[in-house]
Parts: structure tokens; C-alpha cells; sequence
């Protein structure tokens, strides 16, 4: 059985947004797909989601952000 490489759910990720896409030109395709790429890299669930099958240690990779303690 081939290893999972993560690469690939983010472009599955990528090309389901991009999937009803029709670019004018390739300048614009460029900048679809950063912005699609961008909008991913904001979302860490969906990155998390892309690690998990391929069995790779994800403790520490992706951090909780530090929320202090509520002093009442």
C-alpha cells in the first residue's frame, strides 16, 4: 500500500474551489489558486484534516493559541 502524502488533500482541497473556475488568462489562474491557497492556510482544521490519514504525529505541529485565564 502506497504511503499517503498530505500534498494531496490539499489539492484535492484546491481543486474543489477552483471547480466551477474559468480563467481568462493564466495570470488569473495565478492569482486564484494563491488565494485559494491562502484561505486554506487560514484554516487549520482543514490542514489537520490532510495530515491525519497519512499517519503522521501531529502533536505540536499545529498549536492552540495561548487564551489567558479568566480572572473572575
Amino acid at each position: 500500500m502506497p504511503e499517503i502524502n498530505p500534498k494531496e488533500g490539499i489539492w484535492n482541497l484546491l481543486k474543489r474551489a477552483l471547480a466551477d473556475f474559468a480563467a481568462a488568462d493564466l495570470a488569473h489562474l495565478t492569482r486564484a489558486i494563491k488565494q485559494k491557497l491562502k484561505k486554506i492556510q487560514h484554516r487549520p482544521d482543514l490542514i489537520t484534516g490532510c495530515l491525519s490519514p497519512t499517519g503522521l504525529e501531529l502533536h505540536g505541529l499545529i498549536e492552540a493559541p495561548d487564551i489567558p485565564a479568566s480572572t473572575e
